[in-house]
């Protein structure tokens, strides 16, 4: 996470060198807003140019990269620039940190106004420094936007008896504008990097007008934060999530993440899942339990399973990729710092563990790279539209999900007899 602040050339040319070595050809990565862009008027030239290195780094080891602009959610905090918050809305669900330190405020709205203008200032400037590099596949707008500021959440009427959100319109003009800057300036087109959360709750967007000026959209999940899910280990979670935003957006549809936390060795998971907002906590377990984990995990071996599971489903339903979250784990001697003194799962979903050494899941991901498989065409059920679906939320996730199992069942048990 301090990557830029703590940049080290070698490290990232090692670590992208081994990234190609199991055969895996994209990165994304993502710029941390406090870092890149001091004030709303200016970016930091510095700055750019350890962007445009590691950039140069992926190039030579023959790596495509994603950029992440603008980035303020990640791991459970909202990493963001003191200028940005709004002195008048205190931090949602996840905690604000800025260089000062933990603070009681939110983020502006990212939407519009004086944050839109900042936002537009840093894509042009990023995509005048990267403009037309080859190894530059895709600009992502913003890293689970709606964690950092939720759009608001007034409601207009569409008919006599449907109402949507008035934030629809704002947020697919923010989109509109930032893919418009980045295309313009670079020649390179864009998603953003929307979440679970936005298609299993009422987030106010609309991934149909979010993502028309979109080359695909993008989805990430996680079992262990699905409350649809059958179990931590279950390997429809993310597909069904990857058939909503097609479905949603009209759009091709990449997943930007789907790893899990993993176990810290020698012990299990005492829960399928995090307890979601409104529901009772999990109980709580001892660090010092010799037999389980504090928080739901998979296993080092569960977890290869369950990647290899996921991958070979989501290319069935014709989707254009997936990255798995993350690279490696963090070091031991971070417990204490945040994200991770209030989230220490998010320590363990690397490919790799913190001493370098290779998880099975690197083995995993090698193996199904090396197959070097061509995009299928896409397959997807008959859906009702996101007007009804969001209108009836939390059940109309859970009736889709208990369809999707029926229409894929048929296509997967046929996959395993081959």
């Amino acid at each position: 996470m301090a990557m830029w602040r703590r940049f080290d050339a070698g490290e990232i040319r090692e670590d992208f060198a081994r990234i190609a070595g199991f055969g895996l050809d994209t990165v994304r990565f993502f710029l941390r807003w406090d870092d890149f862009q001091p004030e709303p008027e200016r970016v930091d030239p510095g700055m750019l140019d350890r962007l445009e290195t590691v950039v140069t780094l992926a190039a030579e080891a023959r790596l495509r990269t994603a950029p992440t602009l603008c980035c303020g959610h990640m791991s459970d905090v909202n990493w963001l620039p003191a200028w940005s918050l709004d002195r008048h809305a205190p931090h949602p669900r996840f905690r604000t940190i800025t260089a000062e330190g933990e603070s009681p405020l939110g983020a502006g709205n990212l939407y519009d106004g004086r944050l839109l203008d900042a936002q537009l200032v840093f894509a042009r400037a990023v995509a005048d420094r990267l403009r037309e590099h080859p190894a530059v596949a895709a600009w992502d707008i913003g890293h689970e936007f709606t964690s950092v500021r939720e759009p608001s959440p007034v409601r207009v009427v569409s008919g006599e008896h449907a109402s949507e959100p008035a934030a629809e319109r704002e947020v697919a003009e923010w989109s509109r504008r930032l893919a418009g800057v980045l295309e313009e300036t670079s020649s390179i087109l864009s998603t953003a990097g929307t979440h679970a959360g936005d298609v299993t709750s009422e987030r106010h967007i609309r991934l149909g007008s979010l993502c028309a000026p979109f080359a695909f959209a993008s989805m990430q999940g996680r079992t262990v934060e699905s409350a649809f899910a059958r179990s931590r280990l279950d390997p429809e979670v993310v597909p069904f999530l990857a058939m909503l935003a097609a479905s949603f957006s009209y759009k091709p549809v990449t997943v930007t993440g789907f790893g899990n936390p993993t176990c810290p060795s020698d012990k299990f998971s005492a829960f399928e899942r995090f307890a979601m907002p409104g529901e009772p906590p999990n109980m709580t377990i001892s660090p010092d339990d010799t037999a389980f984990a504090t928080y739901p995990c998979l296993t080092e071996y569960e977890m290869a399973e369950y990647c290899t599971s996921v991958l070979e489903r989501l290319h069935a339903d014709g989707r254009l990729g997936a990255y798995w979250w993350c690279w490696a784990d963090y070091a031991d001697d971070l417990a204490a710092q945040p994200p991770f003194d209030r989230a220490p799962h998010e320590r363990t979903c690397g490919i790799v563990r913190s001493d370098g050494s290779e998880k099975p899941v690197a083995k995993a991901l090698a193996a199904f790279a090396g197959q070097q498989r061509t995009v299928a065409a896409a397959n997807d059920m008959p859906m009702i539209s996101s007007t009804y679906y969001y209108r009836t939320l939390p059940v109309s996730t859970k009736t889709l999900f208990d369809a999707f199992l029926g229409f894929v069942g048929e296509r997967r048990n046929a996959a395993k007899t081959l």
